[in-house]
């Protein structure tokens, strides 16, 4: 019922803020977002037995969110300061798991909402799609690997997650990504609707998958308890770090942006 409750609070708000706030409003709700999810992912970090992130982390989230430019600049512009920071520890062998950390961070969460920012400016009804398809996905994995599911997907990752949800999940998602689309883009053949859907909910499941697996190597259950029955931030938004980018991407290759 949890679970029910803080989904029917919480999605007309993301509605809402996607479709219809003014980009600096979105742009401050993503930052929210992302700097929850990155609070929480420190967490973890420090529970694998790597020291805090301190406060570069977000530095260097908000302007991956923010600065003019992107691509492999920033990145390796961030690698050498992360790398730099890192060595003030006096404990020399934490500098590389601490740097890369600290990295990983950053390009995974701040950059992957850095994609949400780009998919809306290209076009906003493409930024709900993505969250859609993963909610809907999300939604027939749990309700149908809770009651059909008996083969376990990856046991060492995500004890509960199974096969049977899996499929539930990619088949929900392309019958979702195919009637928003014809909705929303009646134009739009079915083939790049269906490929979207398919890619994203395949990159969502795999994103979810890699937060288990930090997860599990910190031996927690949740990144966090900020949202009744799903868990942290960041475990509500694990699947879209993955399906954002790779959406947008896709949508860059077809031409459809």
């Amino acid at each position: 019922m949890k679970r029910v409750l803080t989904a029917a609070v919480l999605v007309p708000i993301a509605v809402a803020v996607a479709l219809w706030a003014p980009r600096l409003g979105f742009v401050a709700a993503v930052v929210l977002v992302a700097a929850l999810s990155y609070r929480e992912y420190s967490q973890l970090v420090r529970q694998h037995g790597i020291p805090g992130l301190g406060a570069a982390g977000y530095a260097a989230g908000l302007l991956v969110l923010t600065a003019p430019w992107d691509g492999w600049l920033m990145v390796v512009l961030l690698a050498a300061l992360f790398l730099t920071l890192a060595m003030r520890s006096q404990a020399l062998a934490t500098v590389l798991p601490r740097a890369s950390a600290m990295l990983l961070g950053v390009i995974y969460i701040f950059g992957g909402w850095r994609s949400g920012l780009a998919l809306r400016d290209l076009d906003r009804w493409w930024l709900l799609f993505v969250w859609v398809v993963n909610w809907v996905g999300d939604t027939a994995a749990y309700y149908v690997g809770r009651k059909l599911g008996k083969r376990k997907l990856s046991p060492q990752l995500s004890p509960a997650k199974t096969w049977e949800g899996a499929v539930a999940s990619c088949l929900a998602a392309l019958l979702c990504g195919w009637a928003y689309a014809r909705v929303i883009w009646p134009w739009l053949a079915c083939g790049p609707a269906l490929l979207a859907a398919a890619v994203c909910n395949l990159a969502g499941q795999i994103g979810d998958l890699a937060e288990s697996a930090l997860k599990r190597g910190a031996g927690v259950k949740d990144s966090g308890n900020l949202l009744p029955g799903h868990g942290g931030c960041l475990d509500r938004t694990d699947g879209l770090l993955f399906s954002m980018p790779v959406v947008y991407g896709l949508l860059r290759l077809l031409g459809l942006g």
